[in-house]
C-alpha cells in the first residue's frame, strides 16, 4: 500500500466514528467504538508499520525542536504520514474522553458539538473548549476525582 493509499484509508477510518459521536453519541455502537478504541488502536498498527517500516528510528531527535524538524524534513513521505497518524489517532482518543466525560457528567450533549468538531480539527483546542464548558457547568469539580 503506497503511503496515499494509507492517507486515505486513515481519513476515512476516524470519519464514521466522528459522525457518530456527533449525531448518535448514545447508540450502543457508538458507545461501543468510544468505550473500546478500536479505531485508534487500527491506526496505532498503520502508524507503527509506517514509523518502523523505513528503518530505526533515531529517538534521541525527538529530545529537540531542531531533531523532530529534521525527522520530518529528512524522513520522506512514511514519517509524514505516521504524524499525521498520530494526530487523528490522539484526536479521536480526545474526542471519545470528551464524549464519555460529559455522558457521565451529564453535560448536555448539544454543549460538546462544538468542542467535538474542534477536537476533530484541532484536538488540543476541542479539549480545552469542553474543559471550560465543563469548569462553567460544574465549578469545584475540575480537579474532583471521576465518579
Amino acid at each position: 500500500m503506497t503511503p496515499d493509499q494509507a492517507f486515505q484509508i486513515a481519513n476515512l477510518l476516524v470519519l464514521p466514528q466522528w459522525l457518530l459521536m456527533a449525531v448518535a453519541p448514545r447508540w450502543r455502537f457508538t458507545q461501543w467504538l468510544v468505550r473500546s478504541f478500536v479505531i485508534p488502536v487500527l491506526l496505532a498498527v498503520l502508524y507503527a508499520l509506517y514509523l518502523f517500516g523505513g528503518g530505526p528510528v533515531d529517538f534521541g531527535a525527538f529530545s529537540t525542536l531542531a531533531g523532530v524538524k529534521g525527522l520530518f524534513q529528512n524522513g520522506g513521505d512514511e514519517v509524514m504520514l505516521a504524524g499525521w497518524i498520530h494526530y487523528l489517532a490522539f484526536d479521536l482518543v480526545a474526542g471519545s474522553v470528551v464524549l464519555r466525560d460529559a455522558q457521565e457528567r451529564e453535560v448536555p450533549h448539544w454543549l460538546i458539538v462544538v468542542p467535538l468538531l474542534f477536537c476533530f480539527m484541532l484536538g488540543p483546542v476541542g479539549l480545552l473548549l469542553y474543559w471550560i464548558i465543563r469548569t462553567i457547568r460544574q465549578p469545584g469539580t475540575v480537579l474532583a476525582p471521576e465518579k
